[in-house]
């Protein structure tokens, strides 16, 4: 294995919450009086900080009304998620165990927050594959912002060139430009090949099956 550590995004790389997370987002529209968005337009959105998805779908930044949207959101995503509405991406429990087995070092470095990833894992039996699991609320900067894949690197003592991040959306592909790791996009979400173009990688996986066939796993 040429890589000591291997980091993920969660959303679409290794799990599908898509459920919990429209849910969620049903709610908090709902309760502050603006119409349920469409299901795609929210899967075009995971990814991104959630207050970030709010004022995409509907043009709000004011402070006040991205926490409110929040505050009525992560309640209801994060139960849903806790209780196991989430699917494991195909391919992902293989991948991690495989890893593991190789003695690679894991991690998730995900925008979400860090207790719903936690509880995720837990409740898929996979927690024990992660040495890290850093979330959003975690870091003072989000994705792109390199800040939790070096925090990860830093904790390994490794160097960026001794890793591969792995993640669904472009937001993960400038996260491993930026902090200097090698980068493989996973095609589990709604983000299509060609949007990856324009940004170094080793590998545009089709799904994780592939991608622990070319690790050679």
């Amino acid at each position: 294995m040429r890589y000591k550590a291997v980091l993920f995004d969660f959303d679409y790389t290794l799990g599908d919450a898509t459920e919990a997370i429209y849910a969620g987002f049903c709610h908090a529209f709902t309760a502050m009086g603006r119409p349920e968005p469409e299901l795609e337009a929210v899967r075009r959105t995971v990814g991104l900080p959630v207050q970030d998805a709010y004022t995409q779908l509907t043009g709000d930044s004011a402070p006040e009304n991205r926490a409110r949207f929040y505050a009525l959101f992560h309640p209801v995503a994060r139960d849903l998620q806790a209780r196991g509405v989430v699917a494991l991406c195909p391919g992902a429990r293989a991948l991690l165990e495989a890893l593991r087995d190789a003695g690679a070092a894991l991690a998730v470095v995900s925008n979400k927050n860090t207790e719903s990833l936690e509880e995720v894992l837990e409740a898929k039996g996979l927690r024990v594959c992660f040495a890290y699991v850093v979330g959003g609320d975690r870091v003072s900067r989000h994705k792109p912002d390199p800040e939790g894949v070096l925090w990860v690197l830093d904790q390994l003592a490794l160097a960026p060139e001794e890793a591969l991040y792995c993640g669904d959306t472009v937001i993960d592909a400038q996260t491993a430009r930026r902090a200097g790791t090698d980068f493989c996009a996973v095609l589990n979400g709604a983000t299509p090949a060609e949007a990856f173009l324009d940004y170094p990688k080793v590998l545009v996986a089709p799904g994780l099956s592939e991608l622990q066939a070319w690790l050679g796993l």
